[in-house]
């Protein structure tokens, strides 16, 4: 089988190695990626971390991925050799269930195929995108617009998804209040999208050095979480939150800053999932708690094409891969997103 170079964790605990993987021969159906540049998402370190179990070692991660198309199978109709693509959080699922029917693959009944640490249909495991090339059906592979750069396009294919996805159900406009609870990779994406959509934007964080930042990318304001009195005068203010923060909240107390409707998002994947709240916070005003996990293929295209009209592609530090350990262990520090410059991948 094919074989290309790519950082592995070999065990839980483990330094990452550089390896080589196989790939799978090319079907009818699949095309051959030339990886350029992949994200380090937070999801990345959940699983090389085994926070949530079930991690597939060795594990390849990596599921923001954009590059060249080298080769496509025979009855590939989309794609061609040069195409700019990407693959983004999927890479399969039962495409006959009702969400697969209605573009929402992410919820496919069977559950989607991830792009790294997931038993495939033939019984292999993925390996993700820190890795010189991929092999994926045309199916989940997304075409990249001439207008966005491959290596702020990269974090697009998972973080900008995962928060223009809740953003446009929720038909974020003109005269909404949108309040983004933490801007890191994923945040600072919803600012973005939530201002260019119509809405006014309150950023709300612990980082007051990311307010200057948080105004250039559309927020009308910052407002420090730590400041009660600042909260204070949020009561019921917003009809939009959305959370992006990977950590357990106090779900009583921001639930309190949305006014009579409103909507708390949860996007962020925090190692321990269990969280509580009143059930009168939410009977208070008739608010909801909902989650939201990445978006379908379809919607998936819409956020690139989305984000090209309009000029929002991920703020980003590309680093080479041999920077990636340092930066796994200072995740929270990136400017919004390390992207791995994949061409430094050396040979094993």
């Amino acid at each position: 089988m094919p074989t290309t170079p790519a950082l592995s964790l070999p065990a839980k605990g483990a330094p990452f190695t550089l390896t080589a993987i196989e790939r799978r021969p090319l079907r009818a159906n699949d095309v051959r990626i030339d990886i350029a540049f992949c994200g380090i998402c937070h999801t990345d370190l959940h699983f090389g971390h085994d926070d949530w179990g079930g991690t597939f070692f060795p594990l390849v991660p990596g599921h923001e991925i954009t590059g060249v198309v080298r080769e496509v199978g025979e009855a590939v109709t989309a794609f061609a050799p040069g195409d700019r693509v990407g693959v983004g959080c999927m890479v399969g699922s039962c495409g006959k269930c009702a969400p697969c029917a209605a573009g929402e693959e992410q919820y496919c009944v069977e559950g989607f195929v991830k792009t790294y640490s997931a038993r495939d249909h033939d019984g292999s495991v993925t390996q993700g995108g820190y890795s010189r090339s991929i092999v994926v059906a045309e199916h989940f592979v997304l075409r990249i617009p001439d207008a966005l750069e491959l290596d702020g396009a990269a974090p697009l294919l998972c973080a900008g998804v995962t928060v223009y996805s809740p953003l446009r159900r929720l038909r974020t406009g003109a005269g909404m209040r949108v309040g983004v609870l933490g801007m890191g990779g994923l945040g600072h994406l919803g600012v973005k999208i939530a201002a260019v959509m119509g809405a006014e934007v309150t950023l709300l964080g612990r980082s007051p050095e990311k307010r200057d930042d948080a105004l250039a990318f559309g927020a009308a304001r910052f407002v420090d979480t730590r400041d009660n009195g600042q909260l204070a005068g949020l009561t019921g203010y917003f009809d939009l939150l959305l959370n992006t923060v990977p950590a357990p909240l106090d779900l009583d107390a921001w639930l309190g800053l949305l006014g009579l409707g409103g909507t708390l998002v949860n996007v962020g994947a925090p190692a321990d999932p269990v969280a509580s709240y009143n059930t009168f916070s939410l009977l208070a005003a008739r608010r909801g708690i909902v989650g939201s996990s990445i978006g379908g293929i379809r919607e998936t295209q819409e956020t690139l094409d989305f984000c090209a009209r309009h000029g929002i592609t991920a703020e980003i530090e590309r680093i080479p891969a041999a920077r990636v350990p340092q930066a796994w262990e200072n995740l929270s520090d990136a400017r919004y997103r390390y992207v791995i410059d994949i061409a430094t991948l050396g040979t094993p």
